[in-house]
């Protein structure tokens, strides 16, 4: 692998490499697309992932975005000041590509959805995807390479750690700490002032009504 100093653009325009041709790879192609629409996007130079299956590389071919080979490959070749964002859904896999890339001397970026609503006084990491939909409060910090798909709602006051993913539909009420690489699936409800441990699984539809320990995976109503 060919190391290079890390870069990153100051233009409000970054060339973009998609990392991950599955679901999730593909909705993040399209909040670039519609920010670009809007005139806030960036270029997207293609998708990489380690081996996609023959119905996403159609998917892919389908919608005129190259497929670039695996990161590896890829990583061995690239030049220039290319930015990337890691669209996959695992949080444990998300941060072990995300350091391959870093490594190698790229850095991430952010992709935000124009539908999206981001509430004032709230930050914003590196490499976070908002999908469309989505509602952040006021005071609201998101780490490192968070994912916020469709149709979620983050509480005011809320820390989301980086690797967090909060699926489509979730609601994080306010005052809310979910720490790192943990997943709030689908529909899920946290009420307010909890606490996520690192690596914790919340089940779909579930409703957390206690702290939910580092690792444990937690479901129904309440959460258990």
């Amino acid at each position: 692998m060919v190391m290079r100093p890390r870069v990153s653009s100051e233009s409000s325009v970054a060339d973009v490499v998609v990392v991950g041709a599955g679901g999730f790879g593909r909705e993040a192609l399209d909040v670039i697309e519609a920010a670009a629409g809007a005139g806030e996007g960036h270029r997207i130079l293609g998708v990489v992932d380690q081996g996609p299956r023959a119905e996403d590389l159609g998917r892919l071919q389908r919608r005129g975005v190259d497929y670039l080979g695996t990161p590896a490959d890829w990583l061995d070749q690239a030049e220039g000041d290319v930015r990337f964002v890691v669209a996959i859904g695992d949080p444990a896999t998300r941060e072990r590509v995300t350091g391959q890339f870093e490594r190698a001397g790229f850095c991430p970026i952010s992709v935000v959805h124009p539908s999206a609503v981001i509430g004032s006084q709230s930050l914003m990491g590196e490499g976070v995807v908002v999908a469309s939909g989505v509602q952040v409060s006021t005071n609201v910090v998101i780490g490192d390479h968070v994912h916020l798909n469709p149709g979620s709602i983050i509480g005011h006051d809320t820390r989301l750690s980086a690797y967090v993913s909060v699926n489509p539909g979730a609601v994080i009420s306010g005052n809310v700490l979910v720490e790192r690489s943990s997943l709030v699936g689908a529909g899920a409800v946290v009420l307010q002032g909890l606490t996520v441990g690192s690596g914790a699984t919340i089940g779909a539809a579930a409703c957390v009504t206690k702290d939910v320990a580092s690792g444990a995976t937690v479901v129904g109503v309440p959460a258990r």
